[in-house]
């Protein structure tokens, strides 16, 4: 009993970053139009790769000093300074063709259909439904068909 109560403490204390104090995991975007990502939480470590999509949604997973453990949709992930990241939320469509609708409803008009792949602005969140802005077009899209967001996530 004792080992419980101990432990519940220690499970609450991982959920914040020990730098920032923000959620763990998170989601941002990349600031940059390129992001070094690192093997390590260093200059001095290898560079696995490079991303090079302005905007693209990240997970941060970790956090040390000025470097954020980040992973994208496919799970890849590394270290990236911290500078070439935004709190700006936005999301990458899963679905092809994706109905972006007036009004959080399917009976709605369709104002756009995003291609899979397409990375949108992410808006207020329902308990089903997401506000997005892509390409000028703004309207509402099922949640589940986006990757970004997490699924009991609530935005207003």
């Amino acid at each position: 009993m004792a080992f419980t109560l101990c432990a519940v403490p220690l499970a609450a204390a991982q959920d914040k970053g020990p730098v920032t104090k923000l959620p763990l995991p998170r989601f941002v975007s990349l600031k940059a139009s390129e992001g070094n990502v690192r093997r390590g939480p260093s200059l001095t470590h290898r560079i696995d790769w490079v991303y090079k999509r302005r905007s693209m949604p990240l997970e941060i997973t970790a956090e040390h000093g000025h470097w954020r453990r980040v992973r994208d949709r496919d799970g890849a992930g590394g270290w990236v300074h911290y500078s070439l990241l935004s709190g700006s939320r936005t999301v990458i469509v899963e679905q092809d063709m994706l109905s972006l609708y007036q009004r959080q409803d399917p009976d709605s008009p369709v104002v756009a259909r995003l291609e899979l792949g397409v990375i949108a602005r992410l808006g207020d969140c329902g308990p089903d439904w997401c506000k997005l802005t892509a390409a000028g077009y703004k309207g509402w899209a099922d949640k589940t068909a986006l990757w970004g967001v997490k699924p009991d996530e609530i935005r207003e």
